[in-house]
């Protein structure tokens, strides 16, 4: 039986319970008082006859306010809780006194050792597990936790060692033993492994609290698993690549090949055998060469930088675009095409159209669903929060600490007009962290080239009346936000105009949904 004692903060009160036990006759079995001022009894169960008389004596005591009955001891809890803790974890766990006595075990070493718990108990440590000294470690002047390599039942282990302390006073800590955490080599890969992998949905790796990416985030999610190619506008640097395979992962394809060509790094004759291969017996070759298309198969094939594909190779594409196949250089066999496109330009497609530098035909067959990331100076407040996110990647592979950012060092950040975008600021990041001394990154740790804040968009040799340039710069940056802002509500909000004169000035100009990639 189990009682819990509501109580004032009176001296003797204890001692007065203890004297209607010692006149009852009543064997404790344990007393527990907590810093609320409760008092548990632990003791036999009595005939209900007694109980009847205990409890009224027991209330009229100066001091207490009520008594009842409770299940178990606050103790009996906490040990349940941390045996039942100890049953959970796979991996092997000692508790030790600071004489290095094992105290507790859990079933991870029992069945390691195939030996009971109860033989285990009041063994010293340092006979089970090889290769440290617990006593000497506990003996040292205010030990902190450690890690380890060890050896238990003949096998390697990582031993994570965490002091047990208890008060002395106000501010001294008594050493009291400590708490061993075993981890295996497989284990240990097991957690790399999981804290490495893919995260469920592939977007929430995407840092996106401006308006502008989450919009983009949110039309990615949508397109992802439509069988459509995917066009991706975007500056150097800002991620274009990253989305793709975002986009792929959360496809159907997802279980299928990713495979990437980058158009403006190869010759056109390499290109082209990148992508179709060949036939057994070409370029004197006596093997045959199996080409992306093939080898994405089930999966997707991002183009990088498709602006700059030379026209043969946008012929041959398209072909296999209109066909659903292609053949080998060399073969005269067909091949079925198996892959979902997505597309990459830091150019103007549209633009290269109308200047005949790109196939139209081509262009309609790749731009049936579009997206277009943001440079980072359109989405600032991204900033802090992607620059942290580098910090404690680029940590982790220096073996350092985070940093953290200073005052003006993220005002310097937010304001910096950033030409290369993401890449530029995680690169930055990295060479800063690279040569730190302290923990703080400031202004003067980010080397960067200077930038303008300013642009010229009119040249100064222009011909023509103001009235016809400012029309002309007028019509150029409605076509480069009607992307983004496909209303004309949303445009006007966005130029703090009105609705009717926005209305006018892309009526005035020509741009609608037909004539402006979206």
């Amino acid at each position: 039986m189990r009682l819990e004692i509501s109580c004032q903060d009176r001296l003797g009160i204890t001692q007065d319970v203890l004297d209607i036990l010692v006149t009852k006759e009543i064997d404790l079995r344990g007393i527990e008082i907590d810093p609320a001022g409760k008092i548990f009894l632990n003791f036999p169960n009595i005939e209900f006859a007694d109980f009847q008389h205990l409890m009224p004596q027991i209330r009229r005591i100066d001091g207490i306010d009520d008594v009842k009955t409770t299940l178990f001891m606050p103790g009996e809890r906490e040990k349940n809780q941390l045996s039942a803790i100890l049953r959970t974890l796979p991996d092997p766990v000692f508790s030790i006194d600071a004489k290095g006595n094992i105290v507790l075990c859990n079933e991870a070493v029992s069945a390691g050792l195939e030996t009971p718990s109860s033989d285990i108990e009041g063994t010293e440590i340092s006979e089970v597990v090889k290769g440290f000294n617990f006593t000497k470690w506990m003996d040292g002047k205010s030990p902190g936790p450690q890690s380890s390599k060890v050896k238990f039942i003949q096998q390697d282990y990582l031993a994570d060692m965490l002091p047990i302390t208890v008060p002395d006073g106000d501010k001294n800590m008594i050493m009291a033993g400590a708490v061993v955490i075993l981890k295996s080599e497989m284990r240990l890969g097991q957690q790399f492994t999981a804290f490495h992998q893919s995260p469920t949905d592939s977007f929430d790796r995407f840092i996106a609290q401006s308006p502008f990416m989450k919009r983009v985030v949110h039309e990615a999610k949508r397109i992802a698993d439509l069988d459509a190619p995917i066009l991706i506008f975007g500056e150097t640097g800002t991620g274009k690549e990253m989305i793709a395979r975002a986009c792929h992962q959360s496809s159907r394809r997802s279980e299928g090949a990713f495979w990437a060509l980058n158009c403006a790094s190869l010759p056109d004759s390499v290109a082209e055998t990148e992508l179709f291969g060949y036939a057994a017996g070409a370029f004197n070759q006596p093997n045959a060469k199996v080409g992306l298309l093939e080898q994405a198969k089930g999966g997707t094939l991002l183009l990088d930088e498709i602006a700059d594909m030379s026209s043969q190779l946008q012929a041959k594409l398209l072909r296999v675009l209109e066909d659903g196949e292609f053949r080998r250089v060399g073969d005269a066999e067909p091949v079925k095409v198996d892959v979902r496109f997505i597309c990459t330009t830091c150019r103007d497609l549209g633009q290269l159209v109308e200047e005949g530098r790109f196939r139209k035909e081509l262009y309609y067959r790749l731009n049936v669903l579009s997206l277009v990331m943001p440079s980072l100076k359109d989405r600032r407040q991204d900033i802090v929060p992607l620059a942290e996110s580098f910090i404690v990647q680029h940590s982790t592979k220096l073996g350092r600490r985070p940093a953290k950012l200073s005052k003006s060092c993220v005002d310097f950040l937010q304001q910096y007009p950033w030409p290369g975008n993401v890449r530029q600021l995680q690169n930055a990041l990295y060479r800063a962290l690279s040569l730190l001394d302290g923990k703080e990154i400031t202004k003067e740790d980010i080397q960067l080239p200077s930038c303008a804040p300013s642009v010229t968009y009119i040249d100064e040799n222009f011909e023509g009346t103001l009235d016809e340039e400012v029309k002309k710069f007028e019509k150029d940056l409605l076509k480069r936000l009607y992307p983004s802002y496909p209303s004309t509500r949303q445009l006007a909000k966005k130029l703090g105009l009105s609705h009717t004169a926005i209305a006018n000035k892309l009526r005035e100009y020509g741009i609608n949904k037909a004539t402006v990639k979206l």
